[in-house]
């Protein structure tokens, strides 16, 4: 015979705190509302994160998008003035245009994170007015959305070294 079934498997779970309502004898009903509740706020908790992480692999393949195309674009501007090679524009451009998909990218992701970010805190507002949540606390800031921000600005900065040659990127 398996071993829960001659064993007690609840024994151990007797250091478990009864949660206060039902101890005071609450009706199971008002219980199950709160859990769910809980339940509910740490569902959008868990979403937000998710979207976080969704930002965060749009932060790596931007950023891998634009450090290879950058990286192109210098290499191939050293040799040609080292008079290494002379007809280097077509992979220059290739390097420059990865830069801008990059770019672009993290733009795009960005706003997509805010977008989606601002319509799962109405929801979650809503669901807060209706009394299905009891939480007081909003989402904290993103510390993701900050790098992404950061990181466009720097590829902003990128994009001018690259198409004006200014910068100090140069």
């Amino acid at each position: 015979m398996p071993w829960f079934i001659t064993h007690d498997v609840y024994a151990g779970m007797s250091s478990i705190p009864i949660p206060t309502a039902i101890a005071v004898g609450e009706k199971p009903d008002h219980v199950s509302v709160e859990l769910s509740s809980r339940r509910t706020d740490m569902s959008f908790l868990q979403t937000r994160m998710t979207a976080d992480q969704t930002l965060m692999s749009v932060i790596r393949t931007s950023l891998t998008l634009m450090t290879f195309g950058f990286a192109m674009y210098q290499f191939f501007t050293k040799l040609t003035d080292q008079k290494l090679l002379t007809a280097t524009a077509a992979p220059r451009n290739f390097g420059s245009a990865l830069v801008y998909l990059g770019v672009g990218m993290i733009a795009v992701g960005i706003a997509f994170h805010v977008q989606f970010m601002w319509r799962l805190r109405r929801e979650r507002q809503e669901m807060r007015s209706a009394g299905l949540l009891h939480d007081e606390n909003g989402f904290p800031l993103s510390f993701t959305l900050i790098v992404a921000v950061l990181l466009l600005f720097l590829g902003i900065g990128a994009i001018v070294s690259v198409s004006f040659g200014v910068g100090p990127l140069q």
